[in-house]
């Protein structure tokens, strides 16, 4: 798999499974590379008809994997690292395809990496998206495994500067931390103006919320905040769009509140059906709230790709959304877990049409400006190229 002198430098991509549901952003990122060849290094590999993409080369997990993680999460209380047959795969295929840098997607994932960053002797580098940045945290041996991976790599990059300062606050020194931010293919989602419902209670709003069904998406608060809104405007409709754990719990609740009559919840769907329900709705919700676990969003692509189409957006003071939302300018922001204020909001909201105009074209700009894609996958290929000194 030698490349001749004159092709593109191999960047090998590692994440451990290739890919999620809800790892779009990556396989964009991936995929949309020119000055570099990417290969995907991964333990498994999931959805290969949505994310078609070669080669992924697959290294499989020893036998003694399980055992091997258990003695290190529950016996030495750390985080578990690859085997040395691990390490000797991953350096035989890094060796066979030429690669010249190593992208670890996930902060805690190249801590179990952590025995291959020093043995290759090639720059590496490590991306941090949100979760992966407080990912156990609180413990001693964790926090120090991941101050020595963050010495070790070259790069770090981050989707915002919320997780730039807590990337520091983990002991990264400030020099090697880079923004990189998500990508939005834009033309996938071209701005639309929208036609608002007239005043009155017969106004058939259409609302939408997009993402994993988690702790952090604040979807509770939707629920509420939507509750408090088809209270006055009872033709009203929401949809949440996406999987996760928290499904019965929010089905629950909507019974509770008794709006599970005007709430739709439609599991996964694919782009082309996500556009199509941007267009068809009024506002998009995203009301973020830190975890108990203390998870926080970087910039939910969701909520990009809704300001990208033109839809008016809600969302949170929390995490990344403050860089892209100017309060009242591109989007209106509440405090967080605040559904009371987001339902009053709302309300207020509708009374003017031209509100919401101005604020969907301003988002969309907003998009435009921070994160065309295009723009975001030069700045990243200008990373790795700096990075191999090229």
């Amino acid at each position: 798999m030698k490349p001749l002198s004159d092709s593109p430098p191999v960047v090998a991509s590692y994440c451990a499974t290739f890919l999620k549901p809800e790892m779009l952003h990556i396989y964009r990122q991936i995929t949309a590379l020119k000055r570099c060849r990417p290969v995907v290094i991964a333990q498994k590999r999931e959805e290969a008809v949505r994310y078609p993409f070669e080669p992924v080369l697959l290294i499989a997990k020893p036998f003694t994997h399980f055992l091997r993680r258990f003695w290190f999460r529950q016996l030495r209380h750390a985080p578990w690292q690859i085997s040395g047959t691990e390490l000797r795969a991953l350096l035989r295929i890094l060796a066979k395809t030429d690669a010249r840098l190593l992208h670890i997607y996930f902060g805690h994932i190249a801590v179990h990496l952590l025995p291959l960053i020093p043995a290759w002797q090639k720059p590496s580098i490590v991306s941090f998206h949100g979760a992966d940045v407080i990912v156990d945290m609180d413990k001693a041996a964790y926090r120090s495994a991941t101050r020595e991976m963050l010495d070790a790599v070259k790069v770090v990059m981050v989707r915002s500067e919320s997780l730039r300062r807590a990337v520091i606050d983990l002991g990264c020194d400030e020099k090697k931390i880079q923004l990189q931010r998500t990508g939005i293919p834009l033309d996938e989602f071209p701005f639309r103006g929208r036609s608002f419902p007239p005043r009155g209670r017969g106004g058939e709003w259409r609302f939408v919320q997009a993402g994993r069904l988690i702790e952090k998406k604040g979807l509770p608060v939707t629920l509420h905040a939507f509750a408090r809104f088809s209270g006055q405007f009872p033709n009203a409709r929401l949809t949440i769009a996406g999987e996760g754990p928290l499904l019965g719990t929010l089905q629950e609740l909507a019974s509770e509140l008794k709006i599970d009559d005007r709430v739709s919840f439609t599991g996964f769907i694919s782009q082309e059906q996500l556009r199509d329900l941007f267009y068809a709705s009024h506002i998009f919700m995203h009301p973020s709230e830190t975890g108990s676990d203390g998870n926080q969003e970087g910039i939910p692509n969701s909520m990009l790709e809704a300001m990208a189409s033109g839809l008016p957006v809600f969302a949170t003071e929390h995490g990344g959304i403050p860089e892209a939302i100017e309060n009242g300018v591109s989007g209106v922001l509440v405090p967080e877990h605040d559904h009371e204020e987001l339902g009053r909001i709302l309300l207020d909201a509708v009374q003017d049409p031209d509100f919401l105009s101005r604020v969907g074209r301003a988002g969309a700009d907003a998009v435009a400006q921070k994160f065309d894609q295009r723009i975001q996958v030069r700045r990243l290929e200008d990373i790795y190229l700096h990075a191999m000194g090229s």
